[in-house]
């Protein structure tokens, strides 16, 4: 929900628009395509690992070691 809502926010001030390129929609460019996909992907991959250190970050302090 929070890399959704990022994602939403980043493609407004990129993009100048509020909806964000659909691969399929045939009025959209190649590069505003692309362009989203990856913004989207690279938002997606930084919350996921802001999410997985806190966890582990959370484990060590309940068990006392890392997690892996």
């Amino acid at each position: 929900m929070i890399a959704s809502a990022a994602f939403k926010q980043a493609w407004k001030m990129i993009g100048h628009d509020d909806d964000a390129p659909d691969a399929t929609d045939e009025h959209r460019t190649w590069q505003e395509v692309l362009i989203g996909a990856a913004l989207q992907g690279a938002i997606f991959a930084v919350v996921k690992a802001a999410v997985d250190r806190s966890g582990a970050a959370a484990t060590r302090r309940l068990t006392g070691t890392w997690p892996g």
